[in-house]
């Protein structure tokens, strides 16, 4: 579990396709606090560290996260969201997230507003009993949350900080994010299905 408060930034390395898996390097001074099988979120997507040098580790991406995931795009030089598993005796500064991407979303539209930035972002229908106004969603693997909400589309107001120390800054209209929805909302849609 996680909480969608990122660490820190880290560059990827390098990627190798090995049959329909996808290798991922990646570089951070947090490698060196890792442990080989620890569980680590990269912009949202919950992997398990396979192997550590230094300060850089590998992980795999099987064929399903890929298909789920915009970690099929990532490629050397760009960075990554990193949050290691939260540690239950601590706070939950975000919300929280379990590390399983439900699916893409696109940027739409960036504004920037005197020291804040809007992004919308559309998301497929299906989703839509799974997010409400003013609710929580894992974007990228940041917790943040959402308003102007449509069927197919929402808003998030990114802080000067988050804009800074995540890769969201690199996003731009056109760009595919990971989105989780929020485990709550995920139940409670489960049980009136199962009820009805």
């Amino acid at each position: 579990m996680f909480t969608g408060i990122i660490e820190t930034l880290a560059e990827v390395v390098s990627t190798k396709k090995e049959g329909g898996n996808l290798l991922i390097t990646i570089q951070t001074p947090l490698a060196g606090e890792l442990k080989i099988d620890q569980s680590v979120a990269h912009n949202g997507v919950c992997l398990t560290v396979t192997s550590i040098q230094g300060n850089t580790y590998e992980t795999v991406a099987v064929a399903e996260t890929l298909q789920k995931t915009n970690l099929g795009q990532l490629a050397p030089t760009q960075f990554v969201n990193l949050e290691r598993a939260m540690v239950f005796n601590g706070r939950i500064d975000g919300h929280l997230v379990q590390g399983h991407v439900d699916s893409v979303g696109e940027c739409i539209s960036v504004k920037e507003q005197d020291g804040s930035w809007l992004y919308r972002f559309r998301y497929p229908k299906e989703f839509a009993a799974l997010i409400v106004e003013k609710g929580s969603i894992c974007m990228n693997g940041v917790s943040l949350t959402v308003f102007d909400v449509s069927n197919d589309e929402f808003s998030v107001a990114i802080i000067p900080y988050t804009y800074e120390h995540t890769n969201v800054s690199k996003i731009k209209p056109g760009h595919l994010v990971n989105l989780e929805f929020d485990i709550l909302g995920k139940y409670v849609a489960r049980q009136l299905a199962v009820r009805n």
